[in-house]
C-alpha cells in the first residue's frame, strides 16, 4: 500500500534556483532547508524599536515589535504572531517532536513554537533572525 502526501502550494513560489538568487546563503539555508542560525548571532535579537518583523523570503508581516520579548535563548522570541501570518506543522527531526513555524505566504521555515512563553498566550515563537527583516514604524 502506498500513500500520497499532499504538497501545499503557497501564494509566493519560486524555483530553487530563484530562491538561491533572491536570498543570502544563510537565509536560503534557514528558509528553504529548515536550517538554524547560531544562537546570539543575529542583530535582530537586540532590536527593540517599534515596528514589524517580516518574512525575509517574501516580505509578509509576521510579528509586531511589541510582541517580542527576551527569552534568553539566543533567538528573537515573540508570543503572538499576526493573524494568518504563520502556519505550524509537526517536526520530528533530531529525534524529538516539535512544532515548526513557517510563513503562510511562501512556506519559508522561520523557527519553532514552544509552550513556555509569557502571558497571555504562554507561547514562545522562537524565530531565526536571519529569516526575518525588521521594518521600523
Amino acid at each position: 500500500m502506498s500513500t500520497q502526501t499532499e504538497i501545499k502550494t503557497y501564494p509566493v513560489t519560486h524555483t530553487d534556483a530563484e530562491w538561491k538568487r533572491l536570498l543570502t546563503p544563510e537565509q536560503y539555508q534557514v528558509l528553504r532547508h529548515h536550517g538554524t542560525e547560531r544562537p546570539g548571532s543575529c542583530a535582530l535579537l537586540r532590536e527593540k524599536r517599534a515596528g514589524t518583523f517580516e518574512c525575509a523570503g517574501c516580505g509578509q508581516a509576521l510579528f509586531h515589535g511589541d510582541t517580542k520579548f527576551e527569552s534568553g535563548t539566543g533567538w528573537p522570541s515573540f508570543n503572538v504572531p499576526l493573524a494568518g501570518a504563520v502556519e505550524a506543522t509537526e517536526d520530528r527531526s533530531l529525534g524529538m517532536v516539535r512544532t515548526e513555524v513557517h510563513c503562510s505566504r511562501c512556506g519559508g521555515h522561520l523557527g519553532h513554537v514552544f509552550p513556555d512563553g509569557p502571558p497571555p498566550t504562554y507561547e514562545r515563537y522562537c524565530m531565526n533572525g536571519v529569516a526575518l527583516n525588521f521594518v521600523p514604524d
